[in-house]
Protein backbone atom coordinates (compact mmCIF):
# COMPACT_ATOMS: atom_id res chain seq x y z
CA UNK A 1 0.00 0.00 0.00
CA UNK A 2 1.57 3.50 -1.29
CA UNK A 3 1.57 6.62 0.91
CA UNK A 4 2.21 9.27 -1.27
CA UNK A 5 2.82 12.59 1.06
CA UNK A 6 3.65 15.94 0.09
CA UNK A 7 5.91 18.46 2.86
CA UNK A 8 6.36 21.79 3.32
CA UNK A 9 10.01 23.17 4.44
CA UNK A 10 9.73 22.49 7.88
CA UNK A 11 9.28 19.18 7.53
CA UNK A 12 5.04 19.27 8.18
CA UNK A 13 2.98 17.02 6.07
CA UNK A 14 0.68 19.08 3.97
CA UNK A 15 -1.29 16.71 2.46
CA UNK A 16 -1.09 12.47 2.53
CA UNK A 17 -2.59 10.13 0.10
CA UNK A 18 -2.42 6.43 1.16
CA UNK A 19 -4.12 3.38 0.08
CA UNK A 20 -3.13 2.49 -3.47
CA UNK A 21 -2.62 -0.59 -3.99
CA UNK A 22 1.34 -1.38 -4.30
CA UNK A 23 0.91 -4.37 -6.98
CA UNK A 24 0.20 -1.22 -9.32
CA UNK A 25 2.99 -0.49 -11.68
CA UNK A 26 5.26 2.56 -10.34
CA UNK A 27 4.27 4.38 -13.35
CA UNK A 28 0.09 3.88 -12.65
CA UNK A 29 0.82 4.74 -8.95
CA UNK A 30 0.45 8.18 -9.02
CA UNK A 31 -2.81 8.48 -11.65
CA UNK A 32 -4.29 6.37 -8.84
CA UNK A 33 -4.14 8.96 -6.60
CA UNK A 34 -6.21 12.36 -4.94
CA UNK A 35 -3.34 14.24 -5.24
CA UNK A 36 -3.10 13.28 -9.54
CA UNK A 37 -6.75 14.14 -9.19
CA UNK A 38 -6.44 17.05 -7.95
CA UNK A 39 -3.26 18.77 -9.96
CA UNK A 40 -5.00 17.38 -12.67
CA UNK A 41 -8.08 19.32 -12.41
CA UNK A 42 -6.37 22.82 -11.13
CA UNK A 43 -7.82 22.17 -7.11
CA UNK A 44 -4.35 23.16 -6.03
CA UNK A 45 -5.04 26.74 -5.57
CA UNK A 46 -1.48 26.76 -7.06
CA UNK A 47 -0.05 30.58 -7.41
CA UNK A 48 -0.03 31.90 -10.50
CA UNK A 49 3.91 32.02 -11.74
CA UNK A 50 6.31 33.76 -10.69
CA UNK A 51 9.51 35.81 -11.47
CA UNK A 52 12.47 34.57 -9.72
CA UNK A 53 14.45 36.01 -7.59
CA UNK A 54 16.97 38.43 -8.76
CA UNK A 55 15.85 37.38 -12.38
CA UNK A 56 13.65 38.34 -15.11
CA UNK A 57 12.48 34.38 -15.19
CA UNK A 58 8.60 33.91 -14.79
CA UNK A 59 8.06 30.15 -13.76
CA UNK A 60 5.73 28.24 -12.40
CA UNK A 61 5.45 26.80 -9.03
CA UNK A 62 6.16 22.93 -9.01
CA UNK A 63 6.70 20.04 -6.92
CA UNK A 64 9.78 18.80 -6.42
CA UNK A 65 10.00 14.82 -6.91
CA UNK A 66 12.50 12.15 -7.43
CA UNK A 67 12.59 9.95 -10.58
CA UNK A 68 9.47 7.93 -10.43
CA UNK A 69 7.51 10.31 -11.32
CA UNK A 70 7.18 12.38 -14.55
CA UNK A 71 8.71 15.36 -15.43
CA UNK A 72 5.82 18.34 -15.82
CA UNK A 73 5.40 21.58 -15.70
CA UNK A 74 3.70 21.11 -12.43
CA UNK A 75 6.60 18.52 -11.48
CA UNK A 76 10.68 18.63 -11.11
CA UNK A 77 12.58 16.21 -11.01
CA UNK A 78 16.57 15.48 -12.00
CA UNK A 79 18.42 14.66 -14.89
CA UNK A 80 19.52 10.99 -15.02
CA UNK A 81 22.27 9.85 -14.90
CA UNK A 82 23.22 9.43 -18.70
CA UNK A 83 21.93 12.78 -18.86
CA UNK A 84 24.66 14.38 -17.01
CA UNK A 85 26.86 15.74 -19.73
CA UNK A 86 27.55 19.24 -18.57
CA UNK A 87 28.25 21.01 -14.82
CA UNK A 88 25.39 22.75 -15.13
CA UNK A 89 23.11 19.64 -15.41
CA UNK A 90 25.08 18.52 -12.64
CA UNK A 91 24.33 21.60 -11.07
CA UNK A 92 20.53 21.25 -10.75
CA UNK A 93 20.52 18.06 -10.10
CA UNK A 94 22.49 18.91 -6.71
CA UNK A 95 20.55 21.68 -6.10
CA UNK A 96 17.05 19.79 -6.39
CA UNK A 97 17.96 17.05 -4.70
CA UNK A 98 19.18 19.41 -1.80
CA UNK A 99 15.14 20.28 -1.72
CA UNK A 100 14.11 16.95 -1.65
CA UNK A 101 15.79 16.04 1.37
CA UNK A 102 13.33 17.83 3.11
CA UNK A 103 10.68 14.95 2.18
CA UNK A 104 12.85 12.05 2.34
CA UNK A 105 13.64 13.62 6.11
CA UNK A 106 10.01 13.72 7.01
CA UNK A 107 9.50 10.06 5.66
CA UNK A 108 12.17 8.49 7.73
CA UNK A 109 11.17 10.91 10.94
CA UNK A 110 7.84 9.43 10.88
CA UNK A 111 9.28 5.44 10.27
CA UNK A 112 11.43 6.09 12.93
CA UNK A 113 9.16 7.34 15.89
CA UNK A 114 6.19 5.28 14.85
CA UNK A 115 7.14 1.43 15.25
CA UNK A 116 4.61 0.34 13.42
CA UNK A 117 6.12 0.74 10.49
CA UNK A 118 8.99 -1.10 11.49
CA UNK A 119 6.78 -4.64 10.70
CA UNK A 120 4.01 -6.19 8.74
CA UNK A 121 0.89 -4.20 9.79
CA UNK A 122 -1.38 -6.85 11.21
CA UNK A 123 -4.84 -4.98 10.40
CA UNK A 124 -7.59 -5.58 8.10
CA UNK A 125 -6.77 -3.16 4.72
CA UNK A 126 -9.85 -0.82 5.21
CA UNK A 127 -7.92 -0.06 9.01
CA UNK A 128 -4.56 0.20 8.31
CA UNK A 129 -5.54 3.32 6.76
CA UNK A 130 -6.41 5.23 9.81
CA UNK A 131 -3.79 4.04 11.82
CA UNK A 132 -1.08 5.46 8.80
CA UNK A 133 -3.43 9.00 8.56
CA UNK A 134 -3.53 9.40 12.47
CA UNK A 135 0.71 8.71 12.28
CA UNK A 136 1.36 11.21 9.58
CA UNK A 137 -1.33 14.13 11.81
CA UNK A 138 0.65 13.09 15.08
CA UNK A 139 3.90 13.72 13.47
CA UNK A 140 2.71 17.72 13.11
CA UNK A 141 1.58 17.80 16.06
CA UNK A 142 4.88 16.27 17.97
CA UNK A 143 7.09 18.36 15.30
CA UNK A 144 5.22 21.41 16.73
CA UNK A 145 5.00 20.22 20.50
CA UNK A 146 8.23 19.35 20.98
CA UNK A 147 10.40 19.66 18.45
CA UNK A 148 13.66 19.09 20.18
CA UNK A 149 12.52 15.66 21.69
CA UNK A 150 10.30 14.35 18.54
CA UNK A 151 13.03 15.47 15.67
CA UNK A 152 16.20 16.42 17.44
CA UNK A 153 19.12 17.35 14.89
CA UNK A 154 20.13 13.90 13.85
CA UNK A 155 17.32 13.54 12.20
CA UNK A 156 17.94 15.65 9.35
CA UNK A 157 20.37 15.79 6.67
CA UNK A 158 23.79 18.08 7.67
CA UNK A 159 26.13 19.10 4.94
CA UNK A 160 29.25 20.71 5.47
CA UNK A 161 29.08 23.31 2.24
CA UNK A 162 33.11 24.00 2.85
CA UNK A 163 33.91 20.45 2.40
CA UNK A 164 31.06 18.98 -0.03
CA UNK A 165 29.96 16.24 2.49
CA UNK A 166 26.83 15.37 3.49
CA UNK A 167 25.67 13.94 7.24
CA UNK A 168 22.45 12.07 6.17
CA UNK A 169 19.53 11.71 8.63
CA UNK A 170 16.73 9.79 9.33
CA UNK A 171 15.38 7.76 6.17
CA UNK A 172 12.21 5.23 5.86
CA UNK A 173 13.81 2.73 4.53
CA UNK A 174 13.30 -0.67 6.05
CA UNK A 175 12.50 -4.25 5.29
CA UNK A 176 8.79 -3.06 5.25
CA UNK A 177 8.74 0.41 3.87
CA UNK A 178 10.79 1.49 0.32
CA UNK A 179 10.61 3.84 -2.20
CA UNK A 180 8.97 3.97 -5.58
CA UNK A 181 11.14 2.27 -8.33
CA UNK A 182 12.14 4.58 -11.30
CA UNK A 183 9.53 4.37 -14.28
CA UNK A 184 9.00 4.51 -18.06
CA UNK A 185 7.32 6.83 -17.55
CA UNK A 186 6.71 8.08 -21.79
CA UNK A 187 8.12 11.17 -23.04
CA UNK A 188 7.99 14.19 -20.82
CA UNK A 189 6.43 17.05 -22.69
CA UNK A 190 8.98 19.98 -24.75
CA UNK A 191 7.30 23.03 -22.31
CA UNK A 192 8.73 20.86 -19.36
CA UNK A 193 12.00 19.91 -20.51
CA UNK A 194 12.40 24.00 -21.53
CA UNK A 195 11.03 24.40 -17.80
CA UNK A 196 13.81 22.64 -15.86
CA UNK A 197 16.57 24.35 -18.38
CA UNK A 198 15.14 27.65 -17.15
CA UNK A 199 15.48 26.50 -13.58
CA UNK A 200 19.05 24.88 -14.47
CA UNK A 201 20.28 28.21 -16.02
CA UNK A 202 19.08 30.24 -13.14
CA UNK A 203 20.89 27.77 -10.86
CA UNK A 204 23.88 28.42 -12.61
CA UNK A 205 24.03 31.78 -12.75
CA UNK A 206 22.40 34.79 -10.74
CA UNK A 207 20.81 31.94 -8.71
CA UNK A 208 23.95 30.33 -7.83
CA UNK A 209 25.08 29.52 -4.05
CA UNK A 210 28.88 30.03 -3.13
CA UNK A 211 29.56 26.14 -2.82
CA UNK A 212 27.92 24.23 -5.22
CA UNK A 213 30.75 23.82 -7.46
CA UNK A 214 31.96 21.91 -4.83
CA UNK A 215 29.15 19.43 -4.21
CA UNK A 216 28.62 17.93 -7.69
Amino acid sequence: MVLLAIADAKYHFIMCDFGTNGRISDGGVLKNTIFHEKLKNNLFNIPQPDRIRNSDINVPYVFVVDDAFPLTENMMKPFKQAQLTSVNRKIFNYRLSRARRIIENAFGILVARFRIFHTAINLKPEHIDSVVMACCVLHNFLLDMVPSSYAPPECFDRENTSEGTILTGYEAQNDHTYGLNRSNLGKPPRSAKELREDFMRYFANEGQVPWQQDCI
